[in-house]
């Protein structure tokens, strides 16, 4: 076996894709975590609304609006 011309190219761009897709592969993972981070941060808003809302339907006159002055 040869190690040098052909089959070095060969041994050198197997590892080249061989460590590719293990790069790729954890991008897709840390992608995937941050896509779960971003929809609980979203559930979390939504229920923060829904919990807004039904304060206003028992207490409709509180916190409707407010005044500021500078």
């Amino acid at each position: 076996m040869r190690i040098g011309g052909i089959d070095n190219t060969i041994i050198n761009t197997s590892m080249s894709l061989a460590r590719s897709s293990s790069m790729q592969d954890i991008g897709t993972a840390v992608l995937s975590k941050a896509l779960d981070t971003q929809e609980a941060a979203g559930d979390s808003i939504v229920k923060m609304i829904d919990a807004a809302a039904m304060e206003r339907s028992v207490n409709p006159h509180i916190g409707g609006s407010f005044d500021m002055s500078v």
